[in-house]
C-alpha cells in the first residue's frame, strides 16, 4: 500500500463515531423556544426510520435511560470494554434544513452547551462536536467561533442535506470560520427528506428504509464533487473534510471520474491546480462504519488500497447504533501498519491527540450515575 501509511505504529485506538444522547435540553433554550421544544422536539418533517429501530438493546444503562445517554456508563461499556483511548462525541442528529432557521440555531447551540457542561467534563477520553445550522453560514460561523474556546470540541459537524451542494460559495462563511479556528469539518447523514429538504436520492423519494439507507453514499459523491469543483480545497489549503457513515467503496469511482472530466473540462475550473484524486486524498476522510462487505475480502482489500487507507480512513463504530462495528474484529486480515493507521493514527493526526488521556473519574459505585432523561430531539420521550 502507500508510502503514505508507513512509519510507527499508532498507540491510540480512537473511535470517530460515537453518539452520545442529550439530556432535555429545555433549559438550554431561550425561554421563547421551550414550549416548542417541550411540545414537538425538533420536528421537521417525516424521516426514513428503521422499522426496528436504531438502537442496540444491550447496551441500555443502569439507569433506564435510551443507550449512548449515560457518559459513565458509556465509559464502561465501550471505551473500557474495547480499550479504546478517545472517542469523537457526534451528538443524537445533527440540524435539518427547517423553514424556521432561529429555532434551529437555538437548538444547536442548546446541544453545545449541554454537551460543554454534561459531557465533556466527565472524561479526558471524550471529544465534541461543534453542531451547527449549515442552512444559516452567518450564524452557523459565529456559533463555531463562540464554542471553539472549549478545548476538547474536535470537530464542527453539518448535516448531510444542505439546500446546495456544501461547495458553493453561499458556504464560505462556515470555511472561514472552520479555517480560523482550525477545526476540521464533518458530515453525517440522517435528514435526508426530512422538513424542507430535497428528496433524499437524485430520482426521487424511496418508498422504505432500506431503499434509503443502501443509496446514502451517493449524497457524498454529491457533496466532495462540490467540494473539490468550486475549489473549497484550493481556498483553504488546510481544511479537512471528515465524511461519517458514508462507506467507502465508492470513492474510487468518484475518484476516477472526476480526473477523467477534469483533463477534458479542467477550463470550466480553472482554479484548480492539481487533480481532482489529489484534492480527495489530501482532504477527505472517511470512517469505517458502514462499511461495505463483499462476498471476496481481496476485493475490499483492493479498494482500501485505491484509496490509500492507511491515509483516508478512520475507524469508527457507530456505537450505540444496530449496526455497530466492533473494534477487536474489524479489519484483522490487512496490513498490519495500515491497520493502526485505520484504527487510531489518521485520527491522531487529524485531532492532534498524541497522548494518553486522563482516566475518568467515575463514581463511586454506591453513588447512582446521573439520569439522563427527557423528550429527546425527535420528539419521542425517553422512558
Amino acid at each position: 500500500m502507500s508510502s503514505t501509511a508507513t512509519g510507527a505504529a499508532a498507540s491510540l485506538k480512537i473511535d470517530t463515531d460515537v453518539h452520545n444522547a442529550m439530556p432535555d435540553v429545555v433549559s438550554y433554550l431561550p425561554k421563547v423556544w421551550r414550549e416548542r421544544w417541550t411540545t414537538l422536539g425538533m420536528v421537521a418533517g417525516t424521516n426514513y426510520e428503521n422499522p426496528r429501530g436504531v438502537m442496540r438493546t444491550d447496551v441500555q444503562p443502569p439507569n433506564g435511560g435510551e443507550p449512548g445517554s449515560d457518559p459513565y456508563f458509556l465509559l464502561s461499556s465501550h471505551l473500557d470494554r474495547y480499550g479504546i483511548d478517545y472517542v469523537i462525541l457526534t451528538g443524537p442528529e445533527q440540524i435539518p434544513l427547517a423553514s424556521d432557521p432561529d429555532y434551529m440555531n437555538a437548538i444547536a447551540t442548546a446541544y453545545n452547551d449541554c454537551t460543554v457542561e454534561q459531557w465533556l467534563p466527565v472524561s479526558d477520553r471524550f471529544r465534541g462536536s461543534i453542531v451547527v445550522n449549515a442552512d444559516d453560514p452567518p450564524s452557523a460561523a459565529a456559533e463555531i467561533r463562540r464554542c471553539a474556546s472549549a478545548a476538547d470540541f474536535a470537530q464542527v459537524i453539518i448535516a448531510g442535506a444542505t439546500s446546495r451542494p456544501i461547495g458553493h460559495r453561499m458556504y464560505r462563511p462556515i470555511f472561514e470560520a472552520v479555517n480560523e479556528v482550525g477545526l476540521p469539518l464533518a458530515m453525517h447523514p440522517g435528514t435526508e427528506g426530512t422538513g424542507i429538504s430535497h428528496p433524499p436520492t437524485a430520482v426521487g423519494w424511496p418508498s422504505r428504509y432500506m431503499e434509503w439507507h443502501n443509496i446514502l453514499p451517493t449524497e457524498y459523491m454529491a457533496q466532495i464533487n462540490s467540494l473539490v469543483t468550486e475549489g473549497v480545497f484550493e481556498t483553504y489549503p488546510s481544511l479537512k473534510f471528515i465524511a461519517i457513515e458514508g462507506g467507502v467503496a465508492w470513492l474510487p469511482h468518484l475518484m476516477w471520474r472526476m480526473d477523467k472530466n477534469y483533463k477534458a473540462l479542467r477550463y470550466t475550473t480553472p482554479w484548480l491546480k492539481r487533480l481532482p484524486s489529489e484534492y480527495i486524498l489530501d482532504h477527505v476522510r472517511l470512517t469505517t462504519q458502514p462499511i461495505e462487505e463483499p462476498e471476496n475480502p481481496e476485493h475490499l482489500a483492493q479498494i482500501l488500497e485505491m484509496i490509500d487507507a492507511g491515509r483516508t480512513l478512520m475507524y469508527s463504530s457507530d456505537y450505540p447504533h444496530w449496526d455497530f462495528d466492533n473494534p477487536d474484529v474489524v479489519f484483522k486480515h490487512i496490513d498490519a501498519e495500515v491497520r493502526s493507521r485505520i484504527m487510531g493514527g489518521t485520527a491522531m493526526e487529524l485531532y492532534g491527540l498524541h497522548e494518553k488521556p486522563k482516566q475518568a473519574s467515575l463514581p463511586p459505585h454506591s453513588q447512582e450515575p446521573p439520569v439522563f432523561s427527557g423528550r429527546p430531539a425527535g420528539g419521542r420521550a425517553v422512558e
